[in-house]
């Protein structure tokens, strides 16, 4: 359950802004759309090691932005 706090004289959009940004920090959705499809625990783990050997060229350097 997800709490905001507002002041006295915020409107309506502004608390709701709030509260998108807090729901999207947390996840649910893209949980869910994972879990609508299965994928092999292979294929999740061999797409991690691409993650992290692309992050790790990020920092080194070897890859331009």
């Amino acid at each position: 359950m997800l709490i905001i706090q507002i002041k006295e004289g915020d409107n309506i959009e502004k608390a709701l802004k709030k509260y998108k940004k807090k729901f999207e920090k947390t996840g649910v959705v893209k949980q869910l759309r994972e879990r609508q499809k299965f994928t092999k625990p292979s294929v999740s783990r061999r797409q991690q090691v691409i993650k992290a050997v692309y992050k790790q060229k990020l920092t080194i350097g070897a890859i331009e932005q």
